[in-house]
């Protein structure tokens, strides 16, 4: 069963950080990168009600900005959705942020761990942002930006596309935005 969501909900994640008169107010920071590999097919069985705040809110910003350049929304994918999450928490966790592990995995690496064996076009932005109050939105923002996030996100070639978001204590979000055509 495949879900398409063309309608905008709003969730919102606010979070709280205290400040006091004297201390000065941390920055917001973000950082983008991007990659696109060729080469995957498993059946869509996943719903979007199975993202989190931030997932859900970054794949609505996403199929929004496609439906007004004429482009029709991408198809959520659960098991996309996990192995984008593995990776935002692997590069959290081991302190890195780019599209290879410190062990060497690739993006199409990354897919064959997870089970996704078979497919004709497979892509990914990422990014980090701390401070926001909508990280999934900011992303976003940030990656229509960038000529090669935005190239993605606007890309005929993909049909599916998840999100996958871990939170770290200090309040960092990293996002890993895997796209996929089947």
């Amino acid at each position: 069963m495949r879900f398409r969501v063309t309608g905008l909900a709003v969730s919102v994640l606010i979070v709280a950080t205290s400040a006091f008169a004297q201390e000065a107010k941390p920055q917001p920071v973000a950082r983008l990168i991007t990659s696109i590999a060729p080469v995957r097919t498993v059946p869509a069985h996943y719903a979007i009600f199975e993202a989190n705040a931030i997932e859900r809110r970054a794949f609505e910003q996403t199929n929004l900005v496609r439906l007004q350049n004429g482009l029709p929304p991408f198809v959520w994918e659960g098991d996309i959705c996990r192995m984008a999450r593995t990776h935002s928490e692997s590069m959290s966790r081991e302190g890195y942020f780019a599209h290879v592990t410190p062990a060497g995995l690739r993006l199409r690496d990354r897919a064959r761990v997870a089970g996704i064996l078979q497919y004709e076009v497979l892509g990914e932005n990422i990014a980090y942002n701390q401070g926001y109050e909508d990280p999934g939105s900011f992303a976003v923002e940030k990656w229509m930006e960038s000529p090669k996030h935005r190239a993605n996100i606007l890309s005929p070639e993909f049909r599916a596309m998840a999100i996958g978001s871990f939170v770290a204590p200090d309040g960092s979000v990293y996002l890993t935005q895997t796209f996929i055509r089947r």
